[in-house]
Formats: structure tokens, C-alpha cells, sequence
């Protein structure tokens, strides 16, 4: 192993460094991860998976405030919610250093017996406000069409 880098912080591991192969990866706690929140050692957990992007914050397409927003913390709904790519979820593999302590994980997309969840979760979750919207538009038109 190569001796703690100035500050005692070393970069991100690559996956032969999570332990060996009977370990599996190192396992965080919560408030381990929330020790990382600042430009000197950035991580961030998504989908129960912890991420050391402390090295990857200057080459952040969406810049480095966006990453410390969520530094320290879970970052799962922020990273889904902006789309990442293809290249972009291979290269966060990169960045694991292991997993939350009893966090949940969500399955891989090839592994879920449901290809298209996420289609239709979000396009569920314009049914409520499309719904407000037509009846409004049909109280609007009842009043309108009354009172002639």
C-alpha cells in the first residue's frame, strides 16, 4: 500500500484495493462518509456505493459545487435526476472506494425483470399534476359555459 499522502489522505482506490477477494468491499458508516465534505476529501454515496471524487472535482462537467452540495452525503437522487451517461456511470467506477454500512443498493438496470421502472415511474409522476390541470380547465369551462 502506498503511505498516506499529505493530510493523510490517499486518492481514490482502485477496486483491487477494496480488500481481498473473500472480503468484498470495505464497508462505511454514515457518519465515516460524512467526515468527507470538503474539497480535501470529497465523498459522496450513491445507490448505497461510497465514492472518494476528491480527484474528480476539477473535471466535473457540472463543476465542483455540485459535488460538494452533496459531499458527505447520499447523492443517489441528484445523480439520477440529472441523466448521467453511459461513460459517465463507467467512470464512476473508478471512484469506489466501497459501500454504506446496511444501506440498500439498487439493482442493476440489465438485472431488473422491468426494463422500462424508470420510464414509467416518471412518467407517473406527471399523472397528478396533468390531473390538476384538466380539472381546473373543466371547473374553468363549467363557470365559463354557466354563466352565458
Amino acid at each position: 500500500p502506498l503511505p498516506p499522502a499529505r493530510g493523510g489522505l490517499r486518492g481514490p482506490k482502485m477496486a483491487s484495493e477494496q480488500g481481498s477477494a473473500g472480503e468484498g468491499p470495505k464497508k462505511y458508516s454514515w457518519e465515516e462518509v460524512a467526515k468527507h465534505n470538503n474539497t480535501q476529501s470529497l465523498w459522496i454515496v450513491v445507490d448505497g456505493k461510497v465514492y472518494d471524487v476528491t480527484e474528480f472535482m476539477e473535471e466535473h462537467p457540472g463543476g465542483e459545487e455540485v459535488l460538494l452540495e452533496q459531499a458527505g452525503g447520499d447523492a443517489t437522487e441528484a445523480f439520477e435526476d440529472v441523466g448521467h451517461s453511459v461513460d459517465a456511470r463507467d467512470m464512476q467506477k473508478k471512484y469506489l472506494i466501497g459501500e454504506v454500512i446496511g444501506a440498500k443498493q439498487k439493482k442493476p438496470a440489465a438485472a431488473s425483470p422491468n426494463k422500462g421502472s424508470e420510464e414509467s415511474s416518471s412518467s407517473s409522476s406527471m399523472v397528478m399534476p396533468i390531473a390538476i390541470f384538466v380539472v381546473l380547465l373543466a371547473v374553468v369551462a363549467y363557470l365559463f359555459f354557466s354563466s352565458s
